[in-house]
């Protein structure tokens, strides 16, 4: 298959593109939100609570500690914060063994990146072991960095996780594409001063300032991501200052 990406040369000027890229998972990358819905329909059943479709625009595209928080709550059931999450973890990779499914276009993107010499980042609210798990069917060789949900204090939609990440690849966060699905990701990217590309895939995102929105992965070439770079920094983003410790 012919990538979409043009010949980059390396050799461009600063502001000619991305100095990174920076990619969300569940959702972006893999076609997994479904999955984690129903994992906590399937947690919270057991625990005898019928969880209803109004919930599901709440939970997705949140941290784990978040998401499982407010489902304790809005259901009053009779378990801890930390063995919810244990279990929603559990039936989740239970779900993965069964085939990940990659988003449309996905696969090329991140071809086309490799072979432009474009460093990329997976930057996901998702916990270390099911990142791991999910970089079997990416393919780790394609992420130059990767940062977890639960590495670090904060996780979206706070600046951290993107701030972590550009740090990680000594990138400028101003001079990064962020590729998210749903508005806490976008949040948290922009909070960071990064440019957005959205592809909704549960909840609807609108364009603004600095954030493109775009149907698929598949609409994402080298020639968008360096219109998207070349975008002004959106107003009251937090950049490079505030930076939190990386480990």
């Amino acid at each position: 298959m012919t990538s979409s990406f043009p010949a980059l040369d390396t050799r461009t000027p600063h502001g000619a593109g991305p100095q990174a890229v920076l990619l969300d998972m569940d959702g972006t990358l893999v076609d997994t939100e479904g999955f984690w819905w129903d994992a906590e329909v399937e947690v919270f059943g057991a625990l005898g609570h019928v969880l209803g479709e109004e919930h599901r625009d709440i939970v997705v595209g949140g941290p784990m500690t978040r998401s499982a928080g407010y489902l304790i709550e809005v259901t009053g059931a009779d378990i801890t914060l930390d063995a919810v999450r244990d279990l929603l973890n559990a039936a989740f990779l239970r779900r993965l063994e069964r085939g990940v499914p990659l988003m449309p276009g996905a696969r090329d993107l991140l071809t086309g990146l490799a072979a432009r010499s474009v460093p990329a980042a997976l930057v996901s609210a998702s916990h270390r072991t099911v990142i791991d798990r999910m970089l079997r069917s990416l393919g780790a060789h394609h992420f130059a960095a990767t940062v977890a949900g639960d590495e670090l204090e904060r996780t979206k939609p706070h600046p951290d996780p993107y701030l972590a990440a550009a740090a990680r690849l000594g990138a400028d966060p101003a001079r990064c594409v962020a590729v998210e699905d749903t508005p806490t990701g976008v949040a948290s990217a922009e909070a960071a001063g990064c440019r957005v590309i959205a592809v909704p895939s549960v909840a609807p995102i609108g364009p603004a300032p600095g954030r493109t929105v775009v149907g698929s992965l598949a609409e994402i070439d080298m020639a968008l991501l360096r219109t998207v770079a070349a975008a002004p920094v959106p107003r009251g983003a937090t950049g490079t200052a505030g930076a939190p410790a990386v480990p």
